[in-house]
C-alpha cells in the first residue's frame, strides 16, 4: 500500500508578531522576522479505495470517520482537517493520521503548521503541485476565512517556507525575504538561546479578538505599540544579519515589552516570575512565542549562565526543550 507524508516545521517569532493580524497589515503594513525549528507537525495519508475518510488526531486524541460524498459540518471537531479535505475535492476513500511535536497553543503557529502539513500530503498525494505562496496563501485562506479563527498570517508561511525570514505583509500581499545567516551564528544562536515550556497552553483567539478591537478603536497605546513593535523587528532582523547577537538579546526584551502592550492577558503572573528569574540569574531577554498566555518561553542567555537559567525555570515548575534551526520548510514524500 503507497503511504504519502508530509512534514513541516514549527516557527519561533522573534518579533513583529501582531502585525500581521488584520486590519493592521492592510492598513499600516506589517513585518514579521522569524525562524523554523527542529519540531514538526506530522500528516501520514494512506488510500483506501473504499469512499470513506478516516481521520485520527494524537493531539485531539480524536478518531473521526466520514464518506467522500458525506456531509462534513463544521462543528469544532477536526474542522481543519475537513476544510483541507474540502478543497482538494477528492472523490477516493482515504485514512489520515496526524500528530505534532507541540502541543496546540502552544505559541509555535502548530494548528496553522498542521495545516500546510495536510495540504502538501494531500497535494502529493493527489499530484497537484502548489507553488510555496499558493499552498501558504491557501492554509490562510482555510483557517482565517473558511473556518473564520481568529490570527495572523504568519505561521502558514513560516511553516511552508521554512527558514530564517523576514516577511512582509502589505496590503493584502505577502513577501517571504529568506535570510542568509552564516551558519556560525545559527550556531551560536542555538547555544545561547533556551526554550521552556511553561506547563499552560492557552486559547490565543480571545487575546487576538481584544488586540483587534483595541485596535479597530485605534487606542493609542496598542497602535503605538504595534508600531513600534514592526520597527523592533526590522532592528533584529539587522542585529542578526550583521551578527550583533548580544543586540539581539536586548532587542528580544524590548519586543516583550512592547508585546505586553497589545493586551493583558498576553502575559501572566507565572510568566512574569519566570521570566524575571531568567533575566536575574542569566538571561539578557526573550518573550513569550505566540499570542501569549502561555505556551514557550523564549530566552537568550550568557553563554556561561545558561544553565544556571535552565536550572531556575525547571525550579519553577518550567520544562527545558532541546532544539536546533531547521531551514528546510513544507516537505512531501511517498513511504
Amino acid at each position: 500500500m503507497m503511504i504519502v507524508r508530509a512534514k513541516a516545521p514549527l516557527r519561533m517569532s522573534f518579533a513583529g508578531g501582531g502585525t500581521d493580524v488584520s486590519p493592521y497589515p492592510e492598513e499600516r503594513g506589517g513585518a514579521v522576522l522569524s525562524a523554523t525549528i527542529n519540531k514538526y507537525a506530522y500528516a501520514s495519508l494512506m488510500p483506501t479505495g473504499n469512499g470513506e475518510i478516516h481521520v485520527r488526531s494524537l493531539d485531539y486524541d480524536v478518531v473521526a470517520k466520514y464518506h467522500v460524498n458525506g456531509d462534513m459540518p463544521y462543528d469544532g471537531k477536526l474542522d481543519l482537517v475537513k476544510a483541507a479535505i474540502r478543497h482538494v475535492e477528492t472523490k477516493e476513500g482515504l485514512s489520515l493520521f496526524l500528530h505534532s511535536d507541540a502541543p496546540p497553543g502552544s505559541g509555535l503557529g502548530s494548528s496553522s503548521t498542521m495545516v500546510v502539513a495536510l495540504l502538501g500530503v494531500l497535494s502529493r498525494w493527489l499530484r497537484s503541485p502548489m507553488t510555496n505562496y499558493e499552498l501558504a496563501q491557501l492554509a490562510y485562506h482555510i483557517e482565517r476565512q473558511d473556518l473564520a479563527i481568529q490570527g495572523g498570517k504568519q505561521d502558514q508561511y513560516a511553516a511552508t517556507f521554512g527558514g530564517f525570514n523576514y516577511i512582509e505583509f502589505l496590503d493584502s500581499t505577502v513577501v517571504v525575504n529568506p535570510l542568509r545567516i552564516p551558519q556560525h551564528l545559527i550556531n551560536e544562536l542555538e547555544y545561547r538561546l533556551l526554550l521552556c515550556y511553561t506547563g499552560k497552553t492557552r486559547l490565543s483567539a480571545h487575546i487576538l479578538q481584544r488586540q483587534i478591537l483595541a485596535y479597530e478603536e485605534k487606542r493609542e497605546n496598542v497602535v503605538r505599540a504595534l508600531d513600534a513593535t514592526k520597527e523592533t523587528a526590522v532592528a533584529l532582523k539587522n542585529s542578526l544579519l550583521q551578527g550583533r547577537l548580544d543586540d539581539f538579546g536586548r532587542l528580544l526584551d524590548e519586543a516583550w515589552n512592547l508585546k505586553k502592550a497589545f493586551d493583558s492577558a498576553i502575559t501572566t503572573p507565572q510568566i512574569d516570575e519566570m521570566y524575571a528569574a531568567a533575566r536575574k540569574t542569566g538571561a539578557t531577554g526573550g518573550k513569550i512565542l505566540g499570542a501569549g498566555g502561555g505556551g514557550y518561553l523564549l530566552l537568550f542567555c550568557d553563554f556561561d549562565k545558561k544553565h544556571l537559567v535552565a536550572k531556575k525555570l525547571e525550579e519553577m515548575g518550567g520544562q527545558v526543550v532541546e532544539f536546533g534551526f531547521e531551514e528546510r520548510g513544507l516537505q512531501a514524500w511517498e513511504a
